[in-house]
């Protein structure tokens, strides 16, 4: 025998790609899988670094002069070791996670010809995009 054939997760981590549908599947829950854990630890670790600066410089992010979000200051605030850059860079990781998440999931629907799924997904998208756009024109 040539070696033994692998099914489900174990066929993800393997050399070979994922040839049946739920294998595939189970390659995609496992990249989603990792995403999630990877996104979820990136983000406490930038929010718990920004808790920390804030706490030993005394600040509090219910103070009145705390900054709000600037995109173009964030590296600035990030390089300077500014508590709020990590805050905020943390709370994006966290909005961006999910999302990134309903990308990956649509790319993998995509490739699989779900078309269910893919019409799921950018509902989805669609939904998360009108939000954001009615955030922005409340505002």
């Amino acid at each position: 025998m040539s070696g033994s054939r692998l099914s489900g997760p174990a066929a993800a981590s393997g050399s070979r790609a994922p040839s049946s549908r739920a294998e595939r599947a189970a390659a995609l829950d496992l990249t989603v899988a990792r995403l999630l854990n990877i996104g979820t630890l990136f983000s406490v670790a930038l929010l718990a670094v920004g808790v920390v600066l804030m706490a030993t410089s005394g600040q509090s992010p219910l103070d009145p002069d705390f900054p709000p979000l600037d995109l173009a200051r964030l590296p600035a605030d990030l390089l300077a070791l500014r508590p709020e850059g990590f805050l905020w860079l943390g709370l994006i990781a966290v909005i961006l996670t999910p999302i990134t998440r309903v990308i990956v999931s649509l790319a993998g629907f995509v490739r699989d010809g779900d078309r269910t799924m893919v019409l799921i997904s950018v509902l989805i998208l669609c939904v998360i995009a009108a939000s954001v756009v009615i955030s922005t024109l409340i505002r």
